[in-house]
């Protein structure tokens, strides 16, 4: 006799599916993972996953109930202006 297993959501997804859960692009996706403003992701043997309960986490932080509401926290996918460190040129050279 074979164990019967309901059959479990995943509870990782893949960048692609992660996306569709979101209704993103892929691509918008993956910028935010690279500019560091997307939801937390793991990288399993090479690949990236992302956990269904950290998707939803970032969303809510990006929630509102109102339009006058402040701005939710998710930011947009797009380089976040960083502090020039003084080993790579925020100081000023001298010849």
């Amino acid at each position: 006799m074979q164990p019967v297993h309901p059959t479990v959501p995943p509870r990782f997804l893949r960048t692609k599916e992660a996306a569709e859960f979101l209704s993103l692009s892929a691509r918008t996706l993956e910028k935010h993972r690279t500019y560091g403003t997307g939801p937390a992701y793991r990288k399993l043997g090479g690949r990236v996953v992302y956990a269904i309960d950290d998707l939803q986490a970032w969303t809510e932080r990006g929630s509102v109930t109102s339009t006058s509401d402040p701005r939710g926290s998710v930011l947009p996918a797009k380089r976040q202006a960083s502090v020039p460190s003084p080993a790579y040129g925020g100081a000023a050279r001298h010849r």
